[in-house]
């Protein structure tokens, strides 16, 4: 199964929103996946994020490796641009938002599953002596 077709967690399929750095670090803007995660109002989704950075800290990470701050400007009324708050997320910093986002969200349900079955292919592919058929 490929990646593409892997429990799309909205509309949109996860991988399709990926970006590369000019490092080729592979990211995800927070402001691209809040919708895919059944979010409509940042103020909400940035809460799901806080728990996220919490949780990243407690288990000895670093969150700003993770969750870097980035500006991401957006058109208003007669031209104006305003620049709102926007993040670039680690593989690791979605999978955090999705396990400690709004699990009432079928949206986040999806992402759970997404990451848990991307992490159990992972496991098989690294280590398939771990793996009883």
């Amino acid at each position: 199964m490929s990646d593409k077709n892997l429990a799309p967690m909205g509309s949109k399929p996860f991988e399709d929103l990926k970006k590369v750095n000019e490092y080729g670090a592979e990211y995800w803007s927070a402001r691209e996946i809040q919708p895919l995660l059944g979010y409509t109002q940042w103020r909400r989704f940035e809460d799901a994020i806080q728990r996220a950075l919490t949780s990243c800290k407690q288990s000895g990470n670093e969150p700003s490796y993770h969750f870097a701050g980035a500006g991401k400007p957006i058109e208003g009324g007669k031209g104006a641009v305003q620049t709102v708050n926007d993040y670039h997320l680690s593989r690791f910093a979605c999978y955090l938002i999705a396990q400690n986002g709004d699990p009432r969200k079928p949206e986040i349900a999806n992402a759970q599953k997404y990451f848990a079955i991307q992490a159990r292919r992972n496991i098989q592919y690294l280590f398939p002596c771990l793996v009883v058929k």
